[in-house]
């Protein structure tokens, strides 16, 4: 076999090579281009920089369930911070966890951010929530209200939250603004008044070491810490949700239909 053979095969090989990582990482190749030295390092870079995106960047995040309503809808499509609380295993999309343990350049997550995880049960899964506890803190529910080593976090009833149904009824749900203790508001649901619904009296929880209790914005709808899902490791957070880039009263493949899309929801920041 002659160098010039010799060397086209070499590019041949790296080109598949550099196919598949492409394509495991969701970016389309022709497989027909000629697998030259100038297109196998277009591709590389192309790759690279994709990967850094997805990485150290943003990850895109589809709300399918209305645990956070009324912060977040059915329908919205979010722009999550990859690198807001550091690096993990969970940062690189198709590198398995044993890769990396632990968590690096991390920075602390503060009570009130609402945060995208991996379900600790089934890792292939994330989950959107409020962060309300801290390592070590004790959380409670009382007749409705969030208590924080035995303090409780203040809930001011504004405004009912108005929706339609699927069966075209007209639902009204009392809404309250919570003040976390370092300041932060937001708005919550509570199906009730009379703190007697499902989850609004709990058992006292301490969180532990490394761990954070995460709870939904519509709090008699959300499984979450409360529940089965239990406190969240550390190095299973996605990232902080930042924003709201596009929200679409359907199907994101109904985009298209204009009457459908959200506008007042477009590029919202997400408090």
């Amino acid at each position: 076999m002659s160098e010039k053979q010799k060397k086209k095969k070499r590019e041949s090989l790296l080109f598949k090579g550099v196919c598949f990582l492409c394509n495991k990482m969701g970016i389309s190749v022709p497989s027909h281009a000629p697998p030259t030295s100038e297109v196998i390092g277009g591709i590389f870079l192309a790759g690279f920089a994709a990967l850094a995106i997805r990485v150290f960047v943003f990850e895109p995040y589809t709300i399918p369930s209305g645990s956070m309503i009324p912060t977040m809808l059915i329908g919205d499509y979010l722009y999550v911070h990859k690198s807001g609380y550091g690096i993990s295993k969970y940062s690189f999309p198709f590198v398995h966890p044993s890769f990396l343990q632990g968590r690096y350049f991390a920075s602390q997550p503060e009570r009130g951010d609402v945060a995208v995880f991996k379900v600790p049960q089934d890792t292939d899964i994330n989950y959107i929530k409020r962060l309300v506890g801290l390592p070590g803190d004790k959380i409670q529910v009382k007749s409705g209200i969030l208590y924080i080593n035995g303090t409780a976090v203040p809930q001011r009833q504004v405004e009912d939250y108005v929706e339609t149904t699927a069966s075209g009824r007209i639902k009204k749900t009392p809404r309250f603004e919570e003040t976390m203790p370092n300041g932060k508001k937001y708005f919550i649901l509570r199906e009730g008044t009379d703190g007697q619904q499902s989850a609004d009296n709990t058992e006292e929880f301490t969180v532990p070491e490394g761990h954070y209790f995460m709870m939904g914005d519509n709090r008699n709808h959300s499984a979450d810490s409360r529940s089965s899902l239990g406190t969240i490791p550390f190095d299973h957070f996605v990232g902080p949700a930042k924003m709201v880039l596009v929200s679409v009263d359907s199907s994101i493949l109904d985009i298209w239909k204009l009457h459908k899309i959200r506008y007042n929801r477009l590029f919202t920041l997400i408090r």
